[in-house]
């Protein structure tokens, strides 16, 4: 029989998104749960400095709208999507080309809608539809990427899981794709879809991310990163998450931290990044990372808003540090004040000295356009931004380790959004398979509540 002196049901360590999502699932399975988190404020890499009036993302990974998750998950109900435009911008040999998914996934009609996107692609002057030059060449490459971007739209997750695993870059090469079609398309959206410009990652995983890809549109939050993990704390039962908590150690049935002592409970979920995981439970592997360093530019120019509408600009060139960018204020206009155009641009891997002059110069050629004038609002880098998955890599990690103690992120799952969701997904439902029907002993509480501070 469980002692009075239990405070609450689950203790969960970590208010990322993977954290508050599996609070929700755990609160409305009725069972009383408390989020602590270490930072002054929830949300882990997704978070956003306001800066005079704009909203600028530290990491900014790119989302999807076939992401599963982002439906499934409680508390996401109201979140809102702000949407690129089809497919991608290529910059080639001083013209940009654009390359989308498929409209219908696995059809003909969908090949072809690929082939007549890319041949109306906005170019610079002296290009034409097919040219050999193009980033995946000429109309019959075009028509047979269309094809295989509706086949793996249509290909169930679990098959793509079965095929060898090898990195991706090796497994394009071994498939017979046209390495102008690798270097040109594949290569650098899967950078950016990824943050692995090398393709060292599992080709499972690069084959969930094509598929995920092909099967929906690129989106980031309305607001910027944080709206996601505010909205899933905000909707949580209030008193739910506690920051500014650190945990030192943790057990089956205890979490003891700096500010309030030990906390007993019947179950322990740590949702923090890999590393922080590890350091409270040595042994846990911690991955190798991407680094990522986003770079955040303001000017009244309308220029590069223009020339790239709301689509994702890609280098399939290599020609400089930049491996994508975006004229973020068009995607999401709540991201910039009136009047002003905010360049969201991300540069993969260790980053270049004299990093901004080096991004400008870059930025110059693939917008077209000076950059003399543009204003650096930020410069953010993130050394361990995503865990690296190179293989072979388990998409599916174990959640529980012990009875009572069980871990989620996105190092247990894929390296992404959908990954740390899912993750949180499974860890929710181990736990509650776990603790049993019995629900909370603790019911007659609105919300957990932790000891005084000493």
């Amino acid at each position: 029989m469980l002692e009075p002196a239990y405070q609450v049901d689950v203790v969960v360590v970590g208010a990322g998104i993977a954290g508050l999502s599996a609070a929700h699932r755990l609160t409305s399975a009725g069972v009383t749960t408390a989020v602590l988190e270490a930072a002054p404020c929830a949300g882990g890499r997704m978070s956003t400095e306001k800066v005079d009036g704009f909203r600028l993302d530290r990491v900014g990974q790119l989302l999807s709208t076939s992401y599963p998750e982002l439906r499934l998950t409680p508390g996401l109900g109201a979140l809102a999507l702000r949407r690129f435009a089809p497919g991608v911008l290529l910059h080639r040999d001083g013209r940009t080309h654009r390359a989308g998914a498929p409209a219908a996934a696995g059809s003909a009609r969908g090949a072809l809608h690929v082939v007549r996107a890319l041949a109306s692609a906005p170019r610079g002057p002296a290009a034409s539809p097919g040219r050999a030059g193009a980033p995946v060449g000429g109309a019959v490459d075009q028509a047979r990427l269309g094809t295989a971007l509706g086949r793996i739209a249509a290909t169930p997750v679990e098959r793509l899981l079965s095929r060898p695993e090898l990195p991706a870059a090796q497994a394009l090469a071994a498939r017979g794709v046209p390495a102008r079609t690798i270097g040109g398309f594949l290569r650098p959206l899967l950078a950016a879809l990824l943050c692995d410009p090398e393709l060292t990652t599992s080709s499972r995983c690069a084959d969930l991310a094509l598929r995920a890809f092909a099967s929906g549109r690129l989106c980031v939050p309305e607001g910027g990163a944080e709206a996601l993990p505010e909205l899933l704390a905000a909707t949580l039962p209030p008193g739910t998450v506690h920051t500014g908590v650190r945990v030192t150690s943790v057990s089956t049935t205890s979490v003891t931290t700096a500010e309030h002592g030990e906390i007993r409970c019947r179950a322990v979920l740590l949702a923090t990044d890999a590393r922080a995981a590890a350091e409270l439970l040595p042994g846990l592997r911690v991955p190798d990372f991407h680094p990522v360093t986003v770079v955040h530019h303001t000017t009244d120019d309308p220029a590069p808003a223009l020339a790239t509408g709301t689509s994702l600009l890609l280098d399939a060139d290599r020609g400089g540090p930049v491996a994508h960018t975006a004229v973020l204020s068009n995607v999401d206009p709540c991201r910039a004040p009136a009047g002003r155009v905010l360049i969201s641009s991300t540069v993969l891997g260790a980053p270049p000295d004299g990093i901004d002059t080096a991004v400008r110069i870059h930025l110059s050629r693939l917008y077209g356009t000076s950059t003399r004038r543009w204003e650096t609002l930020a410069v953010h880098h993130t050394p361990e931004a995503v865990p690296a998955m190179r293989p072979p890599h388990d998409l599916r990690r174990p959640v529980r380790l012990l009875a009572g103690l069980y871990v989620c992120g996105d190092h247990r799952d894929t390296s992404t959004v959908q990954g740390a969701l899912h993750s949180a997904h499974r860890a929710a439902a181990a736990v509650l398979a776990d603790l049993g029907a019995a629900g909370s002993v603790n019911r007659s509480e609105p919300a957990p509540t932790l000891p005084r501070a000493a």
